[in-house]
């Protein structure tokens, strides 16, 4: 049974959300079976975009960071946050479903100030 977090976080899936400007949220989460690349159990995609489209901000467990030299020949969690176009990802801690939510809206909040600069 999941928690009230994750249940919100699934909830979501499917919403796009309106950021003014052009600039757009996507949400995607779905459940898959708890693994070592996913313990959670929930696969997600949290994205904003600019309004051509492109994406400026992710966060995402779809795959391994890009980072071979950092983590060789280690296996960990998928979760990992892209901060622009080009990022390859970072690791993301993920502690819980709305910390995950809270963490993404507030860097949403920092790229969208930096857009509009």
């Amino acid at each position: 049974m999941y928690t009230h977090e994750i249940t919100t976080l699934l909830d979501l899936h499917g919403q796009v959300i309106d950021q003014e400007g052009g600039y757009w949220v996507k949400m995607e989460a779905w459940q898959v079976p708890k693994s070592e690349a996913v313990p959670h159990g929930i696969r997600y995609s949290l994205t904003l975009h600019d309004p051509a489209g492109i994406r400026i901000l992710g966060y995402d467990n779809a795959h391994a960071p890009k980072n071979p030299t950092k983590y060789a020949n280690r296996t960990l969690p998928y979760d990992h946050r892209h901060r622009s176009p080009s990022d390859l990802g970072i690791r993301y801690e993920y502690k819980n479903a709305y910390q995950l939510l809270i963490d993404f809206f507030v860097d949403v909040d920092k790229a969208l100030n930096l857009a509009r600069e």
